[in-house]
């Protein structure tokens, strides 16, 4: 009869089919792959070990060192651009690419309808750098650069199969989003940028068949830009609009659905891989990770969150149109703060309209220096970044509200990343519930401590504890008692025992 300890081991023993004997009865326990979990072809078309991405955060809290760490384990990783000048992510693409070689990684290209000119440009930087894979986030509608991102540079080969040599993996939370990124890019869209000159005659006829996104990843409750939808809910709902989509377009390569949102267990990834989700996509978490490019005051609060430490407050990028994104709110006055900015910008047309009082209290609280500082400083970025905004603004001073009190909103993220003194209760830190469950999942244990909590530990621990879960359920399908068992193999795996179990070195 096997006894505990030799039904664990069993358990790990994935690749091999086994007979158990327990309490009297046989039990199958067959042979579960690693390619068991998600789709197989996910892992083939990026060269992956596992079906895990680790997704973007804005400003480089997705760092180079992140991004290189999850190529060295063959995960891929995308590296957080929003934010970002167009010279800094210059040099952190030709860091990764010297640095991880023909390994995939990705770029996160976030719609940007506040500063479309970022947009193209960044677009342009990828395809002069070869940059196969974007993460397109936060996309309300198409925009043209994101099209002409997918379409540049589409062939024919002799076989007949349709080539594109970028691909995108799109993150969405609305099923009409879903459908847009699922189809082919929008007939007046490929005219124009042909008729501009972007893309050849043969681009644009051949990107009639081919999705704008061949992956798709079902964004739910996440840190960040998000709908705070139910997992739950709206995964089923997205596949069955990708099996209607592929049916209907019968495109050469495969719509495949991933998930995002909460994957903070376990049980939370063996549940997408159950619903079907070809890959799953880590966040919050990893920004408590070792090599995520925010400050270890950052992290160290972010190892103390519960579920509950989160809230809604608006966001930096697209503040005025009341975009809001999920951040913490335990240890930090700044959801409360940017609330009351916003606030104050809908309920005024100038700085000049505010009341004595709220001008005081702005530059004695939030901005702790004067609004015509603020303004100096953002008439500095701008000119940079985009000189004819600030043109704008000389007609329209509400404009000009938005922008000073945005600088608020962009110093807070900037603050918590370099753990600025003296700034603790501003900063903006994005987070979602997963947070919560992760430090749940791993208290008394050492992936609670910071230090310890390495981006590929914690993304193979939550894969392989998920494939552990998925064998328990085949034989608790059989009448076994696997309580006991669960307790066991649902705690996070010391990183030797990872390379036992997967046969590493």
């Amino acid at each position: 009869m096997n006894s505990e300890p030799e039904l664990t081991s069993l358990i790990w023993d994935y690749e091999n089919q086994h007979y158990l004997k327990h309490a009297g009865k046989e039990y199958l326990l067959p042979a579960t792959p690693l390619t068991s979990l998600g789709d197989p072809r996910f892992c083939e078309a990026f060269g992956l070990s596992l079906p895990y991405v680790a997704g973007a955060m804005a400003n480089g809290i997705a760092s180079e060192d992140l991004v290189a760490a999850m190529a060295d384990h063959r995960m891929l990783g995308i590296y957080g651009a929003a934010g970002l000048g167009i010279p800094r992510i210059e040099a952190a693409i030709d860091r990764l690419q010297n640095r991880i070689g023909h390994r995939a990684f990705g770029v996160n290209l976030i719609h940007a309808p506040s500063e479309p000119q970022w947009e193209q440009d960044l677009v342009d930087l990828l395809i002069r750098k070869n940059v196969a894979v974007v993460e397109a986030s936060a996309f309300m509608s198409l925009t043209y650069p994101l099209i002409y991102y997918r379409v540049k540079g589409i062939r024919r080969e002799q076989d007949g199969k349709i080539v594109a040599p970028h691909r995108v993996i799109a993150k969405a939370s609305r099923v009409e989003l879903a459908e847009k990124f699922f189809s082919p890019p929008p007939v007046d869209m490929l005219r124009r940028l042909y008729e501009d000159g972007y893309i050849s005659a043969e681009e644009a006829h051949l990107a009639q068949f081919m999705p704008v996104a061949s992956y798709v990843t079902a964004e739910a409750d996440s840190g960040g830009h998000t709908d705070n939808r139910p997992a739950l809910t709206l995964f089923p709902t997205f596949k069955a609009l990708r099996d209607k989509m592929q049916a209907i377009h019968e495109y050469h390569e495969p719509l495949m659905l991933g998930l995002a949102g909460g994957m903070a267990t376990p049980s939370s990834v063996a549940a997408a891989f159950a619903m079907g989700a070809a890959y799953v996509m880590g966040g919050s978490i990893h920004q408590a990770c070792l090599e995520a490019g925010t400050s270890p005051k950052v992290k160290a609060l972010l190892s103390q969150v519960s579920q509950a430490d989160v809230v809604m407050a608006p966001a930096a990028d697209m503040f005025e149109m009341g975009v809001q994104v999920q951040v913490l709110k335990k240890g930090t006055m700044f959801p409360m703060r940017a609330r009351k900015l916003y606030e104050l910008y809908k309920t005024h047309n100038s700085i000049e309209d505010l009341a004595p009082n709220d001008l005081a209290m702005l530059e004695s609280q939030i901005f702790r220096q004067s609004i015509d500082q603020v303004w100096s400083e953002t008439q500095a970025f701008f000119r940079a970044r985009d000189p004819e905004k600030l043109e704008r603004c000389e007609d329209r001073p509400k404009l000009k509200m938005a922008l000073i009190f945005r600088w608020y909103l962009g110093q807070a993220s900037k603050w918590a990343n370099e753990g600025l003194d003296g700034r603790e209760m501003d900063y903006q830190v994005w987070c979602g519930p997963a947070m919560g469950a992760f430090n749940r999942w791993t208290a008394g244990t050492y992936l609670a401590q910071p230090a310890q909590r390495k981006a590929p530990l914690v993304a193979r621990n939550l894969v392989l504890g998920a494939l552990a879960l998925h064998r328990l359920q085949i034989l608790r399908s059989q009448g076994f008692d696997t309580m006991q068992l669960s307790s066991d193999v649902d705690q996070p795996l010391p990183e030797e025992k990872i390379k036992q179990i997967l046969r590493e070195g």
